[in-house]
């Protein structure tokens, strides 16, 4: 699967990296020359998460980094889209020593 949050849809993006030499007439130099252009690739921050939904579920999601600082995330329950809090679902012992807390 690809790199891309299920959330916003952001992913990796494609862009170029400009190779230049010189000094900059600023510094006294006669200015900047281009020697190059070659393709790079932006990617987005995207990180595997377990998320404990709304009815109880727990989901492994694929989310930015964005969405998981905000704290919110919209997913689709009952057949439309809903906005609930980003709950992150605990594993093994962490399970079990939350519900004697609770």
């Amino acid at each position: 699967m690809a790199r891309r949050c299920e959330v916003t849809g952001k992913g990796t993006k494609s862009g170029k990296s400009i190779a230049r030499r010189g000094l900059p007439k600023k510094k006294g130099g006669v200015g900047l020359k281009t020697t190059g252009h070659t393709k790079r690739k932006f990617k987005s921050n995207v990180q595997k998460l377990r998320v404990l939904l709304p009815n109880g579920t727990v989901r492994r999601m694929k989310l930015a980094t964005s969405v998981i600082k905000k704290g919110e995330i919209e997913v689709k329950i009952d057949g439309r889209m809903q906005t609930v809090p980003l709950v992150k679902a605990l594993r093994g012992r962490n399970r079990e020593f939350s519900k004697l807390n609770s």
